[in-house]
């Protein structure tokens, strides 16, 4: 099978452009409830996935033995802005573990938060590691490194920590992974299908925290952090952040690098992936979006569906051209 149109470009009375790409939508014990394209698409997940690799942090006792907070465990899963409440906590964070921005391995970033950005350039700094997306994954890793006594370099293949996250995103998608790649903050991304990742978000949905398995019950403690800070899993202007401000602490929504999206909902002991075949994120936020809205998680005219299923494209005097518009077969 091979994607299909899910987002069209408008601009005037025809359309100028036209995403193709795969959906699923998978009930709680992982079938498929609707498709668009190929589930079986094989794909990489990227940052969506961050809850997947979160799970040994819980599962292990690592989380507890640090005394982590619900922010910590939201971070772990964040795709933050590097502005000053992300940096903030992963700079304390990395200090409550005695350790220091040289012990991160995600690399440096210039802050995505145009006001940090600004600031920094203005007091003649540097981007550091702290102020990169992964910051906050990065140092759920280094929690897991030192519970387990392993090495300095946790984002190698072979180390404890990426064995355990394999075995973790392996165990939830229900499938052994065809391969990995490096993703952008050098540590390995699992490959995986797209019904694989929905299955594996069925399953966060359908965990409760007094779950009979302790991956059960890890799972529903990072749904519930990551529902709970919208602003740190993401930050302000963002669709991971608006979208779950809407829907008041009931879902996780989590984008990821080349037009990923997944999303938890934990009311429907529902999950969803999306990908759009050509990265583009304009077209992926549009399409979770109009799924939210179909399954009922949240209304179709709400505000924060409507600025993504119809967004305006406004050009440089203000004047509204066109709207990148998610496809009707999506819509509710």
């Amino acid at each position: 099978m091979s994607a299909v149109e899910l987002v069209e470009v408008w601009r005037g009375d025809m359309i100028e452009s036209r995403h193709r790409g795969h959906a699923v939508i998978c009930g709680p014990t992982g079938e498929i409830e609707e498709a668009w394209g190929d589930p079986d698409a094989i794909i990489y997940p990227r940052s969506s996935c961050k809850m997947l690799q979160a799970l040994p942090l819980i599962e292990s006792g690592a989380a507890d033995a640090h005394g982590l907070t619900t922010k910590q465990l939201a971070l772990a899963c964040a795709s933050h802005q590097g502005a000053a409440i992300h940096s903030e906590h992963v700079t304390r964070w990395l200090s409550d573990l005695g350790l220091s921005d040289d012990d991160l391995r995600c690399g440096p970033e210039d802050p995505r938060d145009r006001s940090a950005r600004d600031a920094l350039i203005r007091d003649g700094g540097t981007p550091c590691q702290y102020h990169n997306n992964c910051s906050g994954k990065h140092c759920g890793f280094l929690t897991l490194t030192r519970h387990l006594g392993a090495g300095p370099e946790y984002v190698a293949l072979d180390h404890p920590v990426q064995q355990a996250a394999r075995d973790a995103f392996e165990a939830m998608t229900g499938m052994d992974s065809p391969g990995h790649g490096i993703d952008g903050c050098s540590a390995p991304n699992f490959a995986t299908s797209l019904h694989g990742l929905a299955r594996a978000m069925a399953r966060f949905a359908a965990a409760t925290e007094d779950g009979t398995s302790a991956r059960n019950r890890a799972a529903a403690r990072l749904t519930t952090a990551m529902a709970m800070h919208p602003e740190l899993v993401a930050g302000e202007g963002r669709a991971c952040t608006s979208l779950m401000r809407a829907m008041g602490g009931r879902a996780a929504v989590k984008t990821g690098a080349e037009a990923f999206f997944i999303a938890i909902l934990p009311d429907l002991k529902k999950g969803i992936a999306v990908k759009i075949e050509d990265g583009a994120t304009r077209a992926s936020e549009a399409v979770i979006a109009a799924l939210l809205a179909r399954v009922g998680a949240i209304e179709a005219d709400h505000p924060a569906i409507q600025a993504l299923t119809d967004a305006p494209l406004v050009n440089r005097r203000g004047v509204t051209a066109g709207h990148v518009r998610a496809a009707q077969t999506l819509r509710a």
